[in-house]
Formats: structure tokens, sequence, C-alpha cells
């Protein structure tokens, strides 16, 4: 028995599967929406500057909110939004490219 317990295997530090997105199920799916929104929001930021972002922020959270709004009370409207303000951005970030920049 002794032997058996000298090489039992100890604790493992398993890492958790990578996401792949867009998700297979519905939190997957919230996280590569964030992300995308992270990393178009931090280049949208680069190109306008933290005061014209919040002006920014304020006018997409309106606008989607409004889009939305009758999927306001079920459980896919936070990753409606979230991908809302992602379109948002990646189409200004288009208009950007556009003028050269």
């Amino acid at each position: 028995m002794l032997g058996v317990l000298a090489f039992a295997p100890g604790p493992t530090s398993a890492k958790p599967a990578a996401i792949q997105c867009p998700g297979a199920n519905t939190v997957e799916m919230r996280y590569c929406a964030g992300k995308s929104w992270e990393q178009s929001d931090a280049q949208l930021r680069k190109k306008v500057g933290k005061r014209l972002m919040a002006q920014w922020h304020q006018a997409t959270k309106a606008l989607c909110a409004s889009a939305y709004a009758t999927y306001k009370d079920g459980t896919i409207y936070p990753q409606l939004l979230v991908g809302c303000d992602d379109r948002l951005n990646r189409a200004m970030l288009k208009e950007f490219r556009g003028l050269g920049e």
C-alpha cells in the first residue's frame, strides 16, 4: 500500500481549455464579444483621445440601447450591446482608414 501512495499523482495544475472565438456557448460568446470590443475600443481611443472617446461611449451606449430595446429583459441583451458597440467602433475605424490615417 505504501508503494502505491508513494507514486500517487499529486495535484495537477490543469489549465482551462482555450476559448475558440466566436465561442461555442453563451459564456464563450460573451467572452469573445468582450475581447473584440476591448480591441476595437483601444484602437479607436488611440485615434481620438480620451475626451472624444467619452463622448463616443455616451452616443454608442444610447444608440445601441435604443436599437436593442426590445431585448432589454432577455439574457442576450448584454451581448447584443457589446456587439453593437464593437461594430460601431469598427465602422469608425474604417472611416479613419479611408482618410489615409
